[in-house]
Order: structure tokens, then sequence, then C-alpha cells
């Protein structure tokens, strides 16, 4: 059989291997991906369904266990390995994963699924909310998962919720905390290590379960940039594993005992390379009540005499975070000699689930965040030697709307670079492939509710705009199609702002294509070069 395998796990006892499985994918399970050509009778292809799969450890033809009925996100097997809870919704896949119910099922083909928890009718926090990484508790008594308002599949975030196996109560046991909760793992019965975030900043934290509340017992570490891929072992003493960057150090390995002081790197793959960019520092600032963190990166050879350009860098989402990554867009601007604001203001993850939800409701999007941003640059320029009369905008995905949106608002940014963005959320809903995402941040739909969407559409106030804007975007988006980018490039050149829309051939909304990538930084550059450079004089 030929499909899409991922998630490979151990089941039953290390006789078999589970994994996750499409069969005849002819694309990656993600909305990210380069969608397949949108030709043909509409909507009466075949759906390729995600689905939970074993085979023996000897080999064979894939047994498939939960129904084509169901799109499968995420699983794990009981403790005793008889039973399965997963996180599934009707196909198609990309567009339902807001509206996942959790499941459990025997472990067994043709077994019938049973709903533990439907966000959509459930009581509590959680209600019209997503869950991620559904686990089972070490007894089997519960099962866990985190919840909250996601943007993206895989992008956990939330606050941690549990649920017996029968379809009881659904608890969250860590009410209003306020920091963002990512990964987690058992390390004991009672004792759970979690990846959270606060104010930017990454930490590797244990909580101890009390009745019906986890309780932050200690944080072990603040690591100085972002990681992937956190593993436990499962024997004592206990060993985390991890990859890990930071503005200061490329990606490698690190492996050693789970204690107090982070493990060290076990490899050295990129021992050799340098920042060439500047330094960085978390900054904090205030927009009302609100404490906003952001990271400040200075250009390369900075001259504390000289004054420099700045661009923000806006994170898409808007449930995500700008975090120390090594060797992105705004570490190459640095590197060019900008300022570059990586802010994480309302909507981001990092402040706690009252934080994230800042962005619910009509009106509420590129409004509250474009003050948080805007308040920002006010905070830099009093601590960095910025030109306030040089400043940029940019940004991917809801960074990409910002940078859209945000010229219409006020004429601060003397350029944009808006990468995948949405210029009319209107038009956006009948156009994307994952309008579901939308419904818990505007309330309803577009046809239900239109006046919601268009206060937050760049396009209704478009003659507002007279910012220089470069806009990239891929030919087979599914999550910020490409009309979108046309429909702001036409109105620009209907009104005589100079701009330019480049779109990148079988590209989806991640960008794959290496020669690409290099295309769009290489184009980012010269836009930016062209209309922040610094005054010349006669």
């Amino acid at each position: 059989m030929s499909g899409f395998a991922s998630d490979v796990r151990w089941s039953r006892g290390g006789q078999r291997i589970a994994f996750m499985y499409v069969p005849g994918a002819t694309r990656m399970p993600f909305a990210t991906a380069s969608g397949n050509p949108r030709v043909g009778v509409i909507g009466q292809q075949a759906e390729q369904v995600e689905r939970v799969a074993e085979v023996p450890t000897s080999g064979g033809s894939p047994n498939i266990l939960t129904p084509a009925s169901l799109y499968v996100y995420e699983f794990d097997f009981s403790p005793d390995g008889n039973r399965i809870a997963y996180t599934a919704a009707p196909p198609p896949g990309d567009d339902h994963w807001w509206s996942a119910k959790l499941y459990t099922q025997k472990d067994q083909v043709d077994a019938k699924p049973e709903v533990v928890v439907d966000p959509a009718t459930v009581t509590g926090s959680l209600r019209g909310m997503q869950m991620q990484q559904p686990t089972w508790s070490p007894d089997g008594k519960y099962i866990y998962s985190v919840g909250g308002l996601m943007s993206d599949r895989g992008a956990d975030a939330g606050e941690l919720y549990r649920v017996a196996p029968q379809a009881g109560q659904v608890v969250d046991m860590t009410p209003g905390i306020p920091v963002t909760l990512h990964q987690f793992t058992f390390l004991t019965p009672d004792t759970l290590l979690f990846t959270q975030e606060k104010l930017g900043h990454v930490q590797i934290a244990e909580y101890t379960i009390s009745g019906s509340v986890a309780q932050p017992s200690r944080v072990l570490y603040t690591l100085p940039g972002a990681v992937r891929g956190v593993s436990i072992s499962s024997s004592a003493p206990n060993r985390i594993a991890y990859a890990a960057s930071s503005f200061e150090s490329a990606p490698e390995v690190y492996l050693g005992a789970l204690g107090d002081q982070p493990p060290p790197a076990v490899t050295a793959v990129n021992a050799a390379l340098k920042p060439s960019w500047g330094k960085a520092r978390s900054v904090q600032w205030h927009d009302g009540k609100l404490v906003i963190q952001g990271w400040l990166l200075y250009p390369a050879h900075f001259d504390p005499h000289k004054t420099y350009p700045l661009i923000v860098s806006v994170h898409g989402g808007p449930t995500f975070a700008n975090l120390p990554y090594w060797g992105t867009s705004a570490t190459a601007y640095s590197s060019f000699g900008y300022f570059v604001l990586l802010p994480n203001p309302r909507g981001s993850t990092g402040e706690g689930e009252a934080f994230v939800r800042q962005n619910i409701g009509a009106g509420k999007m590129g409004y509250g965040d474009l003050d948080d941003i805007l308040a920002g640059i006010d905070a830099v320029e009093k601590i960095a030697p910025v030109d306030n009369n040089r400043l940029g905008m940019t940004g991917w995905s809801y960074g990409g709307f910002m940078s859209m949106f945000a010229p219409t608002q006020t004429n601060r940014f003397k350029a944009v670079v808006a990468g995948a963005g949405i210029s009319d959320w209107k038009s956006y809903y009948g156009e994307n492939q994952i309008d579901g995402w939308m419904i818990p941040f505007f309330g309803a739909s577009v046809y239900q509710n239109p006046s919601a969407y268009e206060k937050s559409s760049a396009i209704n106030f478009i003659t507002h705009d007279h910012t220089p804007a470069l806009i990239v975007v891929g030919e087979r988006d599914e999550e910020c199609p490409a009309p979108q980018s046309f429909e702001y490039w036409h109105a620009l050149q209907t009104l005589g702002v100079p701009s330019k829309l480049v779109v990148y051939a079988n590209q989806g909304h991640g960008i794959a294509n290496h020669d690409d990538q290099v295309d769009i930084l290489r184009r980012s550059l010269d836009w930016f070069g062209k209309y922040l450079a610094a005054a010349t004089t006669k």
C-alpha cells in the first residue's frame, strides 16, 4: 500500500508499530503544504483521510484502525494497549481541525469510536476551543490534553485539561495560569513536565497534580532560545533530549539528566557557525494595562553614534509568538544594518489564555495588536538610535495581513513586505481551504455576520494606504490564497502606490523551494534598501 506515514510509535508492548497513515496521499497532509490543482468537478474528488494504522514488527500491510469517516490528527494508546484516544473530525482534515472532538475506541479494526469531548457543546473554558496532545494518564483513568484558542494544527498552546475516558466532566487543571503551556509528558503518575512559554522565553517546568489541579512546582530552567522535539526517557533517572537554537547558538541536539541545569549539546553539527547579526535583547513595554514583550535585534556592527532604520517583523498566527531562533529573515535584516523589532502583541502566546483571547470578536483583528506594536516602536526609540522616518514592517500569514492592514491605519511605515497576507476577510472566507479557524475568532461565519469581517479588512480602507509594498505568495497556498495578494496589489496599482507582486509557482503557504526562499529574502532586502535608505544631502 502506498501513502504518507508519520508519528511512528510502538504499540501492544512492542509487538506492533503504530502510525498516522494517509492511504494514497498525493500531498503532505498539512494545510501549509502546496495544494493539489483546483481543477475538474470541485468537491467530488475522493477525500484523503489521515487515520491510525498498525503494522507487525515483522512487516506486512498496515491494518487501519480508525474509520474512513474520521480524519485523525493525534492519537495515544492506553497504558494497557487496548484502547486508543484521538482527536478527529470529518474530512476534509485541513479545515475541520478547529472543530475536532476527542474520541476513544478499542484497538481493533472496525471498532466503534465513542465521543469523549465535543468542544462545541462542552461547558467551561474549553467551549469552542481546540485540543491537542491527547495523552492517557499512567493509570489509564484519565485523558489529558492542552486546550485553548489556537490558530494552527501543531501549534500547541493553552492550558491543561483532563477528562475521564467514559465522557466525564472536562476539568481545566490550570485555570488562569499566566504562561502558555505547550508540550508535556508524565514523569510520575502525579508529576508532569511541561515546555512552557513566559514573555518570549521558553521554560522547562514541573507541575504536580493534586486532585483536580496541576500546580507549577518548579521551573527547572529557562532556555536561551526555542526548542523542538522534547523527549523524556521512561526509565529513572529521567533524561531529557531536545533540539534547540537561539539568536546566539545554531541548532544542535541537547541531551542529559533531567535536573536543575540545562543539558549539554551532544552534537556539534553547526559548531563552526557564528552569528553575522547584532546582539539581541528582550524588551517590555506597556499598552494600557497590558504588558507586551518583544525581541530587539541590533544592527550588525552597531555604532551608537549613528541612527538606523527599523523593521518590525510580525509573527503569524495570531496565536503564536516570536521566539529566539537562529538564522531567520529577521536576523538577515540585522546582518544588513537594520534594527529589527519582533513583538509579541495581544493575541500572542506567553502570557496566558486571557492574553491570547484578546483578538476574539468583531473589530479586534489588527487594531489592538497594531496599537501594541506602535507602542513598542515608541518604547524602542527611547532606548535605541532608531530613525523614526525609516520604519518598515514585514510578516507572513497573519503577519502578512498586518503588513497589509497597518498602512491603512497609520503612515508611520515607509515600506512593507507582505508575505501570504489577507487583504479582505470577506472574500478570504470563501477562497481559503481552512475557514474553520475563523469561527472562534470572529464568532460566526462571514455569511452570518459579514460586518465583523469588514471591520478588519485592509481593502475597505485602502485609499488611506500610501506605503510602497512588496507582496509575495505561493501559487497553491491554501491557507492564505494568492487572490488575496492579487487583490491588495491591484488596489495599490490602481491608486498609484509603488507595489510589486511575486507569485511562486507550485508553492504552498510554506515556501518549500530553497531558491524561492532565497529570492524572497533578496527581494525583501532590495525593497527595504530602496525605501528605508537614509536621505541624501546635496
